[in-house]
């Protein structure tokens, strides 16, 4: 049956709009982010996404873990429709651009203590395991490819700055929870009129307001990606200056003389 609603629709009436009120607003509100800095980092997370994310779908549509109603996409690149692209460009704007509504960048060192960056990696990367355990399930296939594929990620982020994520962690749950519960209503709304389809064989069956687990998860810890991602690149920027420091420190660790 043809999907009433194709994937590019879902885009013009559901995700574009509200990237254009956000963008407007972000740029007309004097206390907003805008500027080089966020849009750079904003930039570098569309281009991490774009590449990081094509190679984890093409592997999981042939495998049917989820697919496209008919009619519902325009054509595809490997096996990804380039809708599927579009929104890989599409959700890090939109999430970036509430991001901006709300900015804030705390007044802390780069220098963080070394069993916190210890403690964050190994977190991201037990995900990960947990993650490459959980795909040699059948129904637990998609939940373990979502987590193997995160992991990483997250090792990465929180071994860079889990203290000074924890320090911002109210505003950390504000930027990733408003973007992530309108994407949980988008895609109810999709999966409910048959814009995609998910596997009920390849997931563990349990749902969140309607929506399987394992949807409710990807948007969540994509949006953690985008937030935290954008986060760290502006601290970076403003402690730029201690980075030489820190050459330095790393130079003397090998040659406590300095030579």
């Amino acid at each position: 049956m043809t999907a009433p609603l194709t994937y590019l629709q879902v885009h013009l009436l559901l995700i574009i709009p509200p990237i254009l009120v956000l963008g407007w607003l972000a740029y007309r509100r004097e206390r907003a982010w805008w500027g080089p800095r966020p849009l750079s980092g904003l930039a570098i997370m569309i281009v991490l996404a774009v590449v990081y994310t094509t190679p984890w779908t093409n592997h999981l549509i042939p495998a049917d873990v989820w697919w496209y109603g008919e009619g519902a996409v325009i054509a595809r690149i490997w096996y990804t429709p380039i809708e599927e692209y579009l929104f890989f460009i599409l959700q890090p704007i939109l999430t970036a651009f509430w991001l901006f509504q709300i900015p804030r960048v705390d007044d802390r060192s780069l220098w963080i203590p070394t069993h916190h960056r210890v403690v964050g990696g190994l977190a991201g990367l037990a995900i990960c395991s947990v993650g490459i355990v959980l795909t040699r399930g059948t129904s637990t296939y998609y939940l373990g490819w979502l987590l193997a594929w995160a992991g990483p990620i997250l090792a990465i982020q929180w071994s860079f700055g889990i203290t000074y994520l924890w320090g911002l962690r109210r505003h950390w749950l504000l930027a990733v929870g408003v973007p992530t519960l309108y994407l949980w209503a988008v895609d109810w709304l999709a999966i409910s009129l048959g814009v995609w389809v998910i596997s009920g064989t390849h997931t563990v069956g349990l749902s969140l307001l309607g929506l399987p687990i394992e949807e409710a998860l990807f948007f969540l810890v994509t949006n953690v990606f985008l937030v935290q991602g954008i986060v760290l690149y502006l601290w970076l920027l403003e402690r730029a200056h201690e980075v030489p420091t820190l050459a330095a420190v790393i130079d003397r660790s090998v040659d406590p003389n300095g030579r």
